[in-house]
């Protein structure tokens, strides 16, 4: 019996069952809101099931087509609708998100958000995601469950969680059209909102709140509001998105696209979480929860090189370039780790730029007869949703070689369709981390036939040669309308 199976017999279904029926009822009462047959938002060639009765466009038009709509134009997504959102409200508010991440929330203004990180006792990111505050008492997270409400309920400082997944609706806008579209949509003046900042304005009797931020890596917008609220503004964003050529983003294209593009590091695309392997405390938490854990379940299955050392997968936020969010004013988890690690970081985040002709000879063995196969290298990236939804979620990551020896990892390869070219996120010595060195990618699950791949350091973001970055891009060659 698998260990997998193990846990399943152990699992408490009559409380699985429990939290299926209360998502049932939830997904019911908002149902009129998120599920429209025929709204622009849904209205994709592909449907795919995240849940009972809750569905995210799988593809629109092509891969290709949608993710390098944000050089001429902007892509309209609604992909994270599906995010994990969960309020901390309380007069230790601020203190207790303080204690749990590698972040300072005590200083946080009412129109600034926080790249927030939650890690274990060894450093390891468990979960990071954005915070806003609210109010004085009161902080939106996204992304930071479930090890934030694990968390919570191990805290005796004056503050609760609410879950507020499923009563927000979450719209993306990104590119260089991205604010023409917006004061277009609402007829008004957006100007004044400086990257990584919050505004709430009125459209018509609605209150929508607006961030400058996106995963493209240039000019982008986040649109929040109540639920109930996004027929409407989904719609008069989508009109007129229409007028400037945008396009719909779809989970396909969403998914690692950007993030290996745009140089941002992303959970379970390009590491894996240490979940189960955080303490019994959490483990057992997730384990009587079932529907929580998708991402992160005993038997998951692992790809790539590095076959089954989950340990490697794993990531420090050094590791991922986030060390400059370290705030060692506080105490929190994994902190005396962080601080051993950095005075030694193993791993700094590099583009890798694959070698077209090595990639060619990898295909050309998957269509040779009598061939052993090895991993299918041709695909336009190495997620796949829907495998994902029959076998569960899946990780690869391949090892990364200097002239034979191991020097960090690869992940989140794509087909680049802005540069016509093959790209990953390497996690490497940082002595190695300079642009223009050879590496090399050995691609190929244990098992399989392996082969080595050359590969090229580049630009990091790879996208940075062709777009002007979200933080520096001036708004002010926008010509004002309102």
């Amino acid at each position: 019996m698998s260990i997998y199976d193990k846990k399943l017999k152990e699992y408490p279904w009559s409380k699985a069952t429990a939290q299926m029926t209360d998502l049932l009822s939830m997904m019911k009462k908002y149902q009129g809101s998120v599920r429209f047959p025929l709204h622009p938002a849904y209205d994709a060639k592909l449907l795919e099931s995240f849940g009972p009765g809750m569905k995210v466009p799988y593809i629109f038009t092509s891969v290709d087509d949608e993710i390098t709509a944000y050089e001429r134009s902007a892509w309209i997504g609604t992909v994270l609708m599906n995010s994990p959102i969960y309020d901390v409200i309380g007069p230790d508010a601020a203190k207790f998100l303080s204690s749990v991440c590698i972040n300072d929330f005590t200083k946080q203004k009412l129109d600034g958000i926080r790249h927030a990180v939650i890690c274990n006792e060894k450093g390891q990111i468990l979960d990071d995601g954005v915070v806003f505050r609210l109010a004085e008492d009161h902080f939106r997270t996204y992304w930071l469950n479930p090890p934030l409400d694990y968390l919570m309920q191990t805290t005796d400082m004056d503050v609760k969680g609410v879950d507020m997944s499923g009563k927000e609706y979450f719209i993306q806008i990104d590119g260089v059209k991205s604010l023409e579209i917006l004061e277009d949509a609402f007829q008004q003046d957006l100007h004044d909102i400086q990257f990584a900042k919050t505004r709430m304005l009125k459209v018509g009797n609605k209150d929508v709140r607006i961030l400058r931020l996106g995963m493209s890596g240039t000019l982008a917008y986040e649109i929040h509001g109540p639920m109930k609220d996004f027929r409407e503004i989904y719609g008069k964003v989508w009109e007129s998105g229409k007028k400037f050529d945008a396009r719909r983003m779809s989970f396909t294209t969403y998914s690692v696209y950007n993030h290996t593009e745009g140089g941002f590091p992303n959970i379970n695309m390009h590491y894996a979480m240490p979940w189960l392997s955080s303490g019994e405390g959490l483990k057992d938490y997730l384990l009587k929860r079932p529907m929580l854990g998708m991402f992160n379940l005993p038997d998951m299955p692992l790809y790539g090189s590095v076959g089954n050392d989950l340990e490697t997968r794993y990531a420090t936020p050094y590791d991922v370039g986030w060390g400059f969010l370290v705030n060692y004013n506080h105490d929190f988890p994994g902190k005396e780790a962080l601080k051993k690690y950095s005075e030694n970081v193993r791993r700094t985040p590099v583009t890798l730029e694959w070698n077209p002709e090595d990639v060619g000879k990898v295909i050309a063995n998957n269509l040779t007869p009598g061939a052993q196969l090895t991993d299918d290298i041709s695909k336009s990236s190495d997620m796949d949703s829907v495998k994902a939804l029959l076998e569960g979620y899946s990780y690869h990551h391949d090892w990364v070689l200097k002239d034979g020896e191991k020097v960090g990892v690869s992940a989140g390869r794509i087909i680049s369709y802005t540069h016509n070219s093959m790209i990953s996120l390497g996690f490497i010595r940082p002595d190695l981390a300079v642009e223009g060195n050879k590496l090399t990618v050995l691609w190929g699950t244990p098992g399989n036939t392996q082969f080595e791949v050359r590969a090229t350091i580049k630009q990091y973001p790879y996208n940075s040669d062709r777009i002007t970055s979200n933080k520096e891009f001036d708004v002010n060659t926008i010509p004002k309308r309102f």
